[in-house]
């Protein structure tokens, strides 16, 4: 009688706990709404798009790496539950920690970051090999690169944006023109 007691208690500690944790996975982008936490341009569901989910269960949405982690960068206190990256080529969900990077400045990204995310190292390296240059990045490398945005590139696209009327007004959010050396980046596999 008192080891049925005893398995009953532990089955049912375990089953308790297992049922008391939340699963977090990223919320869905609304290109309609969708606001960037940092910059507040418009967040497209693409290849750049990256999200925070604090423990509260909120989504925070960001259109570049780069103004996640300057997000992170200011706010180091927040209980941070999960944070994910768009796999560049797929397009789908990673979690930020288990991605690999590709820096290199001459990749267009929404807010001129130059910082893309792969599924795998091998990815990426197929990445590098095919574009002939860039510079890999493990989620370790990542938290001591330097999120300095190219400044030649953030030139480049306000002018652009004031010759279409904007009145510089930028809305640097991965239109499809912005992506000059991944050309095709969309149907390609690397």
């Amino acid at each position: 009688m008192k080891l049925r007691l005893l398995l009953f208690t532990i089955i049912s500690i375990i089953l308790i706990a297992g049922c008391g944790k939340k699963e977090i996975k990223p919320v869905a982008i609304n290109e309609q709404s969708d606001k960037c936490e940092v910059c507040h341009m418009a967040v497209k569901d693409d290849g750049f798009a990256t999200e925070v989910i604090l423990e509260n269960g909120k989504a925070l949405l960001f259109d570049d790496i780069g103004c996640m982690y300057k997000w992170m960068g200011e706010n180091e206190g927040k209980e941070v539950a999960n944070s994910y990256v768009k796999d560049y080529d797929s397009k789908e969900w990673l979690e930020l920690e288990k991605a690999s990077f590709v820096y290199d400045k001459p990749i267009k990204t929404p807010m001129a970051y130059n910082v893309i995310a792969f599924s795998d190292e091998k990815a990426a390296k197929s990445f590098i090999e095919e574009h002939g240059s860039g510079d890999l990045l493990s989620y370790e490398k990542l938290q001591h690169h330097s999120w300095e945005r190219n400044q030649d590139m953030v030139k480049e696209m306000k002018e652009k944006m004031q010759g279409h009327g904007n009145s510089g007004e930028m809305d640097m959010n991965g239109s499809s023109d912005q992506h000059d050396m991944n050309k095709g980046d969309s149907d390609s596999k690397h």
